[in-house]
């Protein structure tokens, strides 16, 4: 069983829907109990940093997602706020993150011939595999995925990037580090691609 990780901030519903329609058995809950025994984790996010820190800390959940991830190592996705949460910290606020991920996150900055370029990145945009055999689809070159952002995390460890993408300049669209994986897009709103990349995180062992 999947759980998506409920903490008050996060599109939840769009990606069980998802899961659904692959016939991935999930759950939406914010209870420790209903973590603990799940298999997998989807940790999702749409807001400001420092308020997802403080609401993981106000359920109790960020010694639990310690325990599962870091101590009993179950796979774990974050999307979008969630993958940047990976990150030790975030421009956008003054929160420590979970520091899984060996990166910080910043917020686009364009100069330039760049510079006409809208913030938060929005819409369509490919996302180019930087690891065979990953859950991205390195057969597949042009895939697609659905991107609403304005910061973005930035690895210091380049082993630690799992896809990279375009926008006025190159940025890492997709980390992972052993069991845990983030995406900057969303895979919940990406059609075909996003349908493909959920299966293959399920799948995980």
């Amino acid at each position: 069983m999947i759980l998506i990780v409920d903490y008050g901030m996060g599109n939840l519903g769009s990606i069980k829907n998802m899961l659904d329609r692959i016939g991935v058995e999930s759950e939406i809950s914010s209870r420790v109990a209903d973590l603990e025994r799940a298999d997998k984790l989807i940790l999702p996010g749409v807001g400001a940093f420092d308020r997802a820190m403080q609401n993981l800390d106000a359920l109790g959940l960020v010694p639990a997602l310690n325990r599962a991830v870091l101590d009993q190592g179950k796979p774990i996705l974050g999307i979008c706020l969630g993958m940047q949460l990976l990150s030790r910290s975030s421009e956008e606020g003054q929160a420590a993150g979970l520091g899984w991920i060996d990166a910080e996150t910043v917020r686009f900055r364009f100069e330039g011939e760049d510079r006409p370029l809208k913030i938060p990145h929005m819409g369509w945009n490919t996302v180019q595999a930087t690891r065979p055999g990953s859950i991205l689809d390195t057969d597949l070159p042009e895939s697609r995925f659905y991107f609403v952002h304005s910061y973005h995390v930035r690895c210091r460890d380049e082993a630690d990037v799992l896809g990279v993408t375009r926008y006025g300049q190159p940025f890492h669209a997709a980390v992972m580090r052993g069991n845990i994986l983030g995406t900057q897009f969303h895979p919940e709103k990406s059609h075909k691609f996003g349908i493909r990349l959920l299966r293959k995180f399920a799948e995980m062992t």
